[in-house]
């Protein structure tokens, strides 16, 4: 199989695998946005909406609503039913939170591609949050 590499900054160390969960458009960090208890994506219009991160590689593009999300990931991470790792176009504060909150293995501000438009949902993604590399395998 051919693997695609692209590379961003190493923001939060270790190494996971998973099916990635790309959302275009973040997630809303706003109450009602992520299940706490369930990990499941109920915000209105949003392309993942009733998927569960559940195990998933986050795949983001930036943050979005307040940063409550932090705390629903983090609930929903308690719960058993938290992503393994993040790739996020572009940290902020409100997602460098989450980030340390969660303590898995993400990569961020990547330069010269956008993983929110490489990656695909279900494409199988290693995340090494040491090198900044991810490796992609399609589906």
């Amino acid at each position: 199989m051919n693997k695609i590499i692209i590379k961003g900054r190493p923001t939060m160390g270790g190494i996971a695998e998973g099916a990635a969960m790309v959302c275009p458009d973040s997630i809303s960090g706003n109450s009602g946005g992520l299940g706490d208890l369930n990990g499941v994506v109920a915000e209105r219009g949003n392309a993942a909406k009733g998927q569960s991160i559940k195990d998933k590689i986050l795949v983001l593009p930036c943050s979005k609503g307040s940063t409550g999300f932090s705390a629903h990931c983090k609930s929903a991470q308690l719960m058993g039913m938290g992503p393994k790792g993040w790739i996020l176009t572009k940290i902020d504060s409100r997602l460098g939170v989450a980030v340390a909150s969660l303590n898995i293995p993400a990569v961020s501000d990547f330069e010269e591609v956008d993983p929110v438009e490489i990656i695909k949902d279900g494409d199988w993604v290693k995340v090494n949050g040491n090198t900044g590399i991810i490796e992609i395998t399609r589906k």
